[in-house]
């Protein structure tokens, strides 16, 4: 790895409505090697990234390109390509139904004199640039009768061959299994050795120590570090992306809540869900809050996901109260007791144009039918309930929901499954982007369902949190379960795990 910059961002601001998105970021990127830029949800990594390729004009701060550290502003990701600097998206953003060879040369193919697309030049060239990455693939075929991968290696080639010198790979093994995560490192490093720089986005901890140089990380929008991969041990990584700065609050479970019952509402064995969840054992008890931990990606929501039918396990058997079930489909888990608070609220929570109340009798009427209606006078009874019993702040139980604050429709989906007197909930991040306030009575809440001996699986991205609500945590990475906690219970034995159980 050389030691020649060619990318440096200085000071780089930028503010949205209400939010500092970044505030005055550094980091460089030298000349042939691998750059992990690392965070958890809203560190700034993709805000960083769209200031680099021109999608935002940032607001302070400048970025130098090449050796002699040139000033540039780029207005455009075609501003910034002719800069120099390519980004591969985890979505490959090419024409599935072009061949190989028009994708790699789209919008500058060789021309005739005639000016028509010189087509036999076009494949020479394609095969020829094939050859050099070591991809063997026909050129002649359209790009969607390859897998993701090879799709991704292909976009990859185009940008190389655009004379890239900066080229980002922002999270481009989320899809892939891996033996192709491994041939994609192998274009990796070739590339590095022919002096390209890449910025490589990824919430994988395993694949950033396997290929990278070095690691930038990002929290909150600020820089908290530029390290040499050999300075940063996982569990220093995993301690910087998701801080030390926990509130000290006091516990709100006392000692008879860590006492929960032999009786198991939930029994997995070996489920799995394509590519994203490797085969899995975990039992919850009745009255039990189980947490699921681990960085962003790690797939703490695609688990429960699998568990409750919205993803479909493709492997493994599962038990509720001791009876094995297929579920197919959420309707299926309803039936069974359970219900999902899902982690955005906006997009599959909450129904933004329907009421207060026809929010909670959601799940209620689905399980019942469309056909068989609800009484009026029962809906207003359970709706009543659940907005004293939560405290749900809203002038009326016919206001749309989407007039009320982020905490309050968080608690009318909790009403909407409360209201089915589900045996087993699953919320996933119910505190996220509330109040403190807000937050407390939720957790209380949860611990409130336990003592009820309803069983919960809790998700949150907040350490301090989870040792306050949970009974025991399963914590994951990189796809996988890799260990459970249920004694002694700190901060640092979570994040040893999270990291790999290193000691330093």
């Amino acid at each position: 790895m050389s030691n020649q910059v060619i990318l440096s961002m200085r000071g780089i601001s930028m503010t949205f409505p209400g939010v500092k998105a970044l505030d005055r970021v550094d980091f460089t990127l030298r000349e042939g090697e691998i750059h992990a830029l690392m965070g958890e949800n809203g560190a700034g990594k993709s805000t960083l990234i769209k200031c680099l390729t021109g999608v935002y004009d940032n607001e302070q701060g400048e970025i130098y390109m090449g050796p002699e550290q040139k000033l540039i502003k780029n207005h455009s990701t075609l501003e910034a390509q002719s800069n120099g600097i390519s980004t591969v998206y985890q979505e490959v953003n090419l024409c599935p139904n072009l061949s190989v060879a028009e994708n790699l040369f789209i919008g500058r193919e060789p021309m005739t004199k005639l000016h028509t697309i010189d087509r036999r030049a076009m494949l020479k060239k394609a095969r020829e640039l094939m050859k050099k990455l070591d991809i063997n693939v026909d050129v002649t075929r359209t790009l969607n009768s390859f897998s993701i991968a090879v799709q991704q290696m292909i976009a990859i080639a185009r940008a190389v061959d655009m004379e890239c010198k900066v080229l980002i790979l922002d999270e481009p093994t989320s899809s892939l299994d891996d033996k192709e995560v491994e041939k994609l490192f192998g274009m990796m490093r070739s590339l590095r050795d022919q002096g390209i720089g890449i910025i490589f986005v990824t919430h994988f901890l395993e694949q950033v120590y396997s290929v990278c140089d070095r690691i930038t990380v990002l929290r909150n929008g600020t820089l908290v570090g530029e390290y040499e991969i050999a300075d940063l041990p996982r569990l220093k990584l995993v301690a910087a992306m998701m801080g030390k700065d926990f509130d000290d609050l006091a516990s709100i479970r006392s000692k008879e809540d860590e006492q929960v019952s032999d009786e198991l509402i939930i029994e997995a064995r070996g489920l799995s869900h394509a590519r994203k969840i490797k085969p899995f054992d975990l039992d919850i008890h009745k009255g039990e809050v189980i947490g699921l931990t681990g960085l962003l990606g790690s797939g703490r929501s695609e688990l429960a996901r699998t568990i409750y039918g919205a993803d479909k396990a493709q492997t493994g058997e599962l038990k509720v109260k001791g009876q094995t079930v297929k579920i197919n489909a959420p309707i299926d888990a309803m039936r069974l007791g359970m219900g999902l608070l899902p982690d955005d609220r906006k997009a599959e929570g909450i129904v933004e144009d329907l009421s207060v109340r026809e929010n909670i009798m959601l799940a209620m009427q689905s399980l019942k039918g469309i056909r068989a209606r609800i009484p009026m006078e029962k809906q207003m009874e359970i709706t009543r309930k659940y907005i004293d019993l939560l405290e749900i702040k809203t002038p009326s139980t016919e206001t749309l929901v989407k007039q009320l604050s982020g905490g309050n429709q968080q608690k009318v989906i909790i009403a909407r499954w409360l209201a089915t007197d589900p045996d087993f909930l699953i919320l996933d991040e119910p505190t996220r982007g509330i109040d403190v306030g807000t937050k407390t009575e939720i957790q209380k809440l949860v611990v409130d369902l336990a003592r009820q001996g309803k069983s919960v699986i809790f998700i949150s991205s907040e350490i301090e949190e989870m040792l306050r609500t949970c009974n025991r945590l399963a914590v994951l990475r990189d796809g996988a379960k890799v260990g459970e906690l249920s004694e002694n219970l700190t901060q640092e034995s979570v994040m040893r795990t999270i990291a790999g159980g290193e000691r330093n």
